[in-house]
């Protein structure tokens, strides 16, 4: 009886830059892991995820098995009014792959390119149920610094909070982060 193949680990996996041929890939992924209904900026356009190409410093990652993307992390150097700050801004890691290292190796990796171009810290946000994102940065030497609350205030005309949950699977998305928004204005 043969054993049946496994997901290789993060180690034996291709650390590659974020090219043009990623992009749908990595959009995909994004948006099958992550709950945008939740944290509405945890979803981002195509225009967003590109923007990152024109980037200086490579801090944004997609880590490959063969040509399936296994995972990626989108970095970059500046955080608000920071310029000697990092971002990691968005980070996923296909289902098949949790539990082999892989959001730990993008994690160092993004980091330490940040640092080499210059960021003497690097912040990153996640979702307060998420505490899976939440161990993963603990566990990669972050520190939870400060909490801020999302208010969202339902206008009259507006559906009832949470009556959008339920749109189609197929309804395109158009989220963008904060960041993501001033990189695309």
């Amino acid at each position: 009886m043969t054993d049946a193949p496994t997901e290789p680990a993060a180690a034996e996996l291709t650390l590659r830059p974020l090219g043009f041929e990623h992009l749908a890939a990595v959009l995909d992924l994004g948006h099958r892991v992550y709950d945008t209904d939740a944290m509405p900026y945890t979803g981002w356009s195509l225009s967003a995820v590109a923007g990152h190409l024109d980037a200086p410093d490579p801090a944004c990652l997609v880590l490959l098995d063969g040509d399936r993307v296994a995972g990626f992390v989108l970095g970059s150097l500046s955080f608000e009014q920071r310029a000697d700050w990092g971002y990691l801004e968005w980070i996923a890691v296909d289902p098949g792959y949790q539990g082999r290292g892989v959001a730990s190796r993008l994690v160092k990796e993004c980091c330490a390119r940040l640092e080499a171009a210059g960021a003497v810290c690097v912040v990153t946000d996640v979702e307060r149920r998420n505490t899976a994102s939440a161990e993963l940065m603990r566990r990669n030497g972050f520190a939870e610094e400060a909490t801020v609350s999302l208010f969202v205030r339902p206008l009259a005309d507006a559906p009832a909070a949470g009556a959008g949950r339920a749109r189609e699977a197929s309804a395109p998305r158009r989220h963008l982060t904060r960041a993501a928004a001033e990189r695309v204005r």
